[in-house]
């Protein structure tokens, strides 16, 4: 079933060499191929401050340096984030972006007594991640908590479900056979709109 998907590439370094790019660039292959459509977010390309206060982030509005990404997030039925593990979890650059663009009134909204309504809801989403230690110790050893942090705190709290994740280790010692595995695997799921 064709999808409209938003891509964010949350690598905060600006050279689009990186693997996450190759992951990303073959997800949105695989999408295309399925008459799906997709637009992208390269957080390196935005310029845009941190929320330093709580009252910025509960009824502050976002810059607009991000509108056109929080047009793309209303616009997507189908979210992936992709980024390298850094002190196990998301780049800082990308947690920032998160935190400009799910936030009260436009990814849920405060009720009364402290509950909230998600905004989101009936949309899924992938999370991939690339790391220099072995997926299956991080996900193990570590609990993939910074992975599983986003996806439980963050994207299923404003209503993305289901939220899947793909694990990439050893990223930098892979060889050339392992990384056209990991991009078939990434033009698959994007085929499926998954």
């Amino acid at each position: 079933m064709p999808k409209r998907v938003l891509i964010v590439q949350g690598h905060p370094d600006d050279n689009r060499s990186h693997h996450c790019h190759a992951l990303a660039d073959a997800y949105a292959d695989g999408v295309i191929e399925s008459g799906g459509q997709t637009r992208r977010v390269h957080i390196a390309d935005l310029n845009f401050p941190i929320l330093r206060r709580q009252s910025d982030f509960e009824t502050g509005q976002p810059p607009d340096a991000l509108r056109e990404a929080l047009a793309d997030i209303a616009w997507c039925e189908h979210i992936v984030i992709v980024f390298p593990l850094w002190l196990g979890g998301a780049p800082a650059l990308l947690q920032a972006f998160l935190e400009q663009t799910m936030r009260p009134g436009h990814a849920f909204r405060y009720l009364d007594a402290g509950r909230t309504q998600t905004m989101l809801k009936g949309r899924s989403a992938r999370v991939v991640v690339t790391m220099g230690m072995p997926a299956f110790v991080y996900r193990w050893w570590f609990m993939a908590h910074g992975v599983r942090r986003l996806s439980r705190n963050i994207l299923g709290f404003v209503g993305f479900s289901p939220v899947r994740e793909t694990m990439f280790g050893m990223v930098s010692t892979a060889t050339e056979a392992t990384r056209a595995k990991w991009l078939a695997q990434m033009r698959a799921v994007g085929f499926k709109g998954v």
